[in-house]
């Protein structure tokens, strides 16, 4: 590692602590995560606590475990970056809306909820939208669940527990997880609205330079007779949308 020039020695133990939570595909005991930094307890615990009280690190209270909370990314979505994908996608939007006649969502997942940030209505005749700030649990929505899926671990593992605790009880972590790995290997997520009857979700990431989902857009299909098939011939437009938009908002 090159020397920095200044030196802010708890700052940099912070980071250190967060970036190695980063990487980890499991939680980490306390002795581990000093064993892996290099650094003894007694110095990371107060650190540790900062973390903790601040909501940047969680502990499980069964393991005595630490792991990354998603707050770094919901203070990401609070960047004029973030904010600037807004209107940098509303053109992309617009445009593919008025050619498939459907509209179109943008839809970012926040303290375990789905959030609609932006909306495109596409059709002379008669469309669905839903109103900017619309809600649900993101585990419970389409939108929610391509977000979700394309997370780092830690990140991922956050989210989910967020989502599942606005959940009814009895959801089923397994089935769930092995949704979101359908839906990263896939690429996008496509299926009969949960909640309206009548609709199909149209899903695909939009997608920074590391390949993490800063947010989704969802087409939402009006199923209408003789169309059941043609409606998988949007998928192309919206995947190269979410492309644009990730580039005209300086994400890639």
């Amino acid at each position: 590692m090159t020397k920095t020039t200044y030196s802010a020695p708890a700052l940099e133990k912070g980071l250190d602590i967060l970036e190695m939570l980063s990487r980890q595909q499991q939680p980490l005991s306390l002795t581990r995560l000093a064993a892996e930094l290099g650094r003894s307890k007694s110095e990371i615990f107060r650190m540790m606590m900062v973390l903790l009280e601040r909501g940047y690190v969680a502990r499980d209270p069964d393991s005595d475990t630490l792991m990354l909370t998603d707050r770094l990314f919901t203070l990401g979505l609070r960047t004029p970056r973030a904010r600037d994908l807004v209107s940098a996608t509303m053109p992309v939007m617009n445009a593919l809306a008025e050619i498939t006649e459907h509209s179109l969502h943008l839809v970012v997942v926040y303290q375990g909820q789905t959030v609609v940030i932006g909306g495109a209505s596409g059709g002379s005749e008669i469309t669905f939208r839903l109103k900017l700030g619309f809600h649900r649990p993101a585990l419970d929505a389409t939108s929610g669940k391509v977000i979700i899926a394309f997370q780092n671990a830690a990140v991922q593992d956050a989210m989910i527990r967020e989502s599942l605790a606005l959940l009814p009880p009895g959801a089923d972590e397994t089935v769930l997880r092995a949704d979101l790995a359908r839906i990263r290997q896939a690429g996008f997520d496509h299926h009969e609205s949960r909640h309206f009857v009548g609709l199909v979700d149209l899903c695909c990431p939009v997608l920074d330079s590391d390949g993490v989902a800063v947010a989704s857009l969802i087409m939402a299909c009006l199923r209408r007779q003789g169309e059941e098939d043609a409606l998988m011939s949007h998928l192309p437009a919206l995947r190269a949308a979410c492309q644009e938009a990730a580039r005209q908002a300086g994400l890639r």
